[in-house]
């Protein structure tokens, strides 16, 4: 869990799912439940395809590299639920007060993700097995 303050005006940002088949994947979420995919865009070895939803948003993520977070993913795991994503007030201070109660950070500083949003990413280990994301 976060601690208290960072939880303080978060908000889940979106919820990345990782997929085999990405057209499989988007066929779903834009013809059963009608929402419109954004362009395909590529991070971190993994090509990720968005879809707004309310005030949160659908990442699907697909590996364009195999040595890739996803495609490592992928490999132990099998698609599914990825990572959830929070959107905090103030992202230097949560990763400060995330270090400092002693949580593991995989990113110890801000680094530009997809939309070239600033992320970091918080080690399951020590956020009860949930892969944790926090943008500004």
């Amino acid at each position: 869990m976060l601690p208290p303050d960072v939880a303080a005006g978060a908000r889940l940002a979106h919820v990345g799912i990782a997929v085999r088949d990405l057209e499989e994947a988007v066929a779903f979420y834009r013809d059963v439940l009608g929402l419109v995919p954004h362009p395909p865009q590529v991070a971190d070895g993994a090509t990720i395809v968005g879809l707004s939803l309310g005030e949160s948003a659908i990442e699907l993520l697909t590996a364009a590299d195999q040595q890739s977070p996803i495609g490592k993913f992928l490999a132990r795991h099998g698609p599914g639920i990825h990572h959830l994503c929070f959107r905090v007030p103030d992202l230097g201070a949560a990763l400060a007060r995330c270090r400092a109660a002693g949580y593991r950070l995989i990113d110890t500083e801000p680094r530009r993700g997809a939309d070239g949003c600033r992320i970091a990413f918080l080690h399951p280990k020590s956020t009860a097995g949930i892969l944790l994301e926090l943008t500004d």
